[in-house]
């Protein structure tokens, strides 16, 4: 795909939109698309992708290919553990995890997953989630230990839920499975689950195939209200205040919304340069890279209008992103071969 024109969208470029409930901005998914047991049913499109990055023209900020996060390489994933502060990088087609402890000099501890890995998370205390065509590898962070939970399906997203998980499959499931594996319930209903955060008791999805955002309802085992998110969502993450981000990839756009105990969209906000990868630092602060400039901006979005703190330009293809609270330190991951960016945003 080629970078898209910034100029595109002039209107939107210079306007701050807000959405909340009952408001003509806010469309809600159809309660077909929203009820309908058959993905193949539902209105769906092809799930946008990163823009592919220009050739950089600036000094990437901060170190790049420090042989502590695995040196140049094609970065497939990119996690922080944050109570033991170790990244997780996916790396050799998603076949290796690299765990590092940011608060040493050690060299990277190589995990050789059972399956290809297609994303990396933070789990629970100590640990980090992988998903595969196969279902989900939790590993301990430290030791490099592996256990492996099969999901029939495979898994395109994991957050801990009770002791056990909550999984997104590919064809639209919600599984959630005790700390052994097993299966407890399943939410059937969308085209693909490709994100997944809690809130509260419930949890939020991201559909890319159907571009929206949807409760789910575990309890009762159903989903819940679904809300358009914008012509191209691609990446979701859930923010320490309750805030759960969307990257609108086709629209350039940042979405922010609340899902406990109702699912509100709260603000939209123009991004230019294909908003892709997404973090939440703990202060508050929203990082989104933007693949078609090489550049990683950050916002405070805590008084309900986004207002840019900052901007640094990456490595090419900045296509996954992690954030340390503590340090501020930013982790921006290159799939372009340039490897692992540590960008320090605090003096």
């Amino acid at each position: 795909m080629a970078p898209r024109s910034t100029s595109a969208h002039p209107a939107r470029r210079s306007t701050t939109r807000f959405a909340l409930l009952g408001l003509a901005l806010v469309t809600t998914v159809t309660a077909g698309c929203a009820n309908s047991d058959d993905p193949e049913q539902l209105n769906t499109r092809e799930p946008e992708v990163a823009a592919v990055s220009p050739e950089t023209t600036v000094t990437p900020a901060g170190v790049t290919a420090d042989p502590r996060f695995g040196g140049p390489a094609t970065v497939d994933g990119l996690a922080i553990e944050p109570r033991d502060r170790i990244a997780g990088i996916l790396v050799d087609d998603g076949t290796t995890l690299l765990l590092t402890p940011l608060d040493s000099e050690e060299d990277p501890r190589s995990v050789r997953l059972s399956a290809p890995g297609s994303s990396v998370s933070a789990g629970r205390d100590g640990e980090l989630l992988v998903t595969t065509s196969s279902g989900i590898s939790r590993v301990e962070a430290r030791s490099g230990e592996t256990t492996d939970i099969a999901v029939d399906g495979g898994a395109a997203s994991v957050t801990p839920w009770d002791d056990g998980y909550a999984v997104g499959t590919p064809t639209g499931i919600v599984v959630i499975t005790g700390a052994d594996g097993s299966v407890e319930s399943t939410v059937t209903g969308q085209a693909s689950v490709d994100g997944l955060v809690r809130t509260g008791d419930d949890l939020v999805s991201l559909d890319t195939r159907q571009t929206s955002v949807t409760s789910v309802n575990v309890g009762a085992e159903r989903l819940g209200a679904a809300l358009r998110a914008g012509d191209g969502a691609t990446r979701m993450t859930g923010c320490a205040d309750g805030a759960v981000v969307v990257a609108d990839t086709t629209d350039d756009e940042l979405l922010v919304f609340t899902g406990d105990p109702d699912l509100i969209m709260r603000q939209r906000y123009p991004v230019a340069g294909s908003p892709f990868a997404v973090a939440c630092e703990d202060d508050g602060t929203v990082w989104v890279t933007a693949t078609a400039l090489n550049e990683v901006v950050g916002f405070d979005i805590t008084s309900g209008i986004p207002v840019e703190t900052a901007r640094f330009p990456t490595v090419r293809q900045p296509d996954s992103l992690a954030v340390d609270s503590q340090s501020g330190e930013l982790f921006v991951g290159s799939n372009s071969g340039a490897g692992v960016q540590v960008i320090p945003t605090r003096a």
